[in-house]
């Protein structure tokens, strides 16, 4: 690891830059795209947009880091230890699937409706996880592997809340477009929609991407506060109403903050999840 922080280092000095920065990690992508038999200087040189000469060096800085490796048969690049080991330490952190299925799962089945986790991507929201409850009628507005811009659906309205205001209105004002063009004029609401659910601590989506289809969320948060993922459970709009709606925000909250407790913990090899809880109890 200190070879990796010596390398970008040197990259940021006055001779590199923050140009070298974007190079190397735009070929270390490059790397990571590579098919199984590895690829040629040449290859990630114009996947990365740079001369070979420029690519050689810094393919270099990057095998001194462990990050990349060549083979010494072939010749070809491969992502090295150094890449293998951050990513499993990036996937214990992120690795939020894992960390919530069977809390997607009891939410499913306590709640009877769609259960979902989303996590937030750039300026998106991201489906990773959709399970069903026993009720018939089902809502089918958002799949597994869905992407939406951010703020839209319940999950993407609670994400936004959990964010300090001023950065979740600059995510609303550079989102603009995307956010019409998915919803429409209903898109207009959505600045009232994140206040209230910041005030609320959930957030409500009363049909407003697809119409007759309701959801209810809540935000899982790291430790320091900030948003890791949102916990909804969507609807048809009879099942959503107001009676309703404290019941699903308890199911939501105790399962969030299971989650939490787990991404709190020390990130130890090999641990486990944390046990499923015997009482539930909503966050207060």
């Amino acid at each position: 690891m200190a070879a990796q922080a010596s390398f970008f280092a040197a990259s940021l000095a006055p001779s590199g830059g923050a140009q070298a920065v974007d190079r190397a990690l735009a070929l270390l992508a490059a790397v990571g795209r590579a098919p199984p038999e590895g690829s040629s200087l040449a290859a990630l040189a114009q996947a990365a947009g740079v001369a070979k000469p420029t690519a050689r060096r810094l393919l270099i800085s990057l095998m001194g880091a462990h990050l990349v490796e060549q083979d010494a048969g072939t010749r070809a690049y491969h992502l090295g230890t150094g890449a293998f080991l951050l990513g499993l330490r990036a996937g214990r952190r992120h690795d939020m699937a894992e960390q919530a299925a069977d809390c997607v799962a009891r939410l499913a089945r306590d709640s009877g409706d769609s259960a979902f986790l989303l996590v937030s991507q750039g300026d998106e929201v991201v489906c990773l996880m959709r399970e069903e409850g026993a009720f018939p009628i089902r809502t089918h507005a958002l799949l597994a592997g869905d992407r939406n811009p951010a703020g839209v659906g319940a999950g993407g309205i609670a994400l936004l809340a959990a964010l300090p205001p001023d950065e979740a209105v600059a995510t609303l004002d550079r989102i603009a477009p995307a956010t019409f063009a998915r919803m429409g004029e209903a898109a207009a609401y959505l600045p009232a929609d994140v206040a209230l659910a910041r005030e609320r601590g959930f957030a409500l989506n009363p049909g407003r991407v697809v119409p007759g289809s309701w959801g209810v969320a809540v935000p899982v948060l790291w430790p320091d506060g900030r948003p890791a993922a949102a916990l909804t459970i969507a609807a048809i709009d009879s099942r959503m109403g107001p009676a309703r709606q404290p019941e699903l925000v308890r199911l939501l909250r105790t399962e969030a903050a299971l989650i939490e407790a787990r991404l709190a913990r020390p990130l130890t090899p090999g641990a486990t999840p944390a046990p499923q809880p015997t009482l539930r109890t909503a966050r207060g």
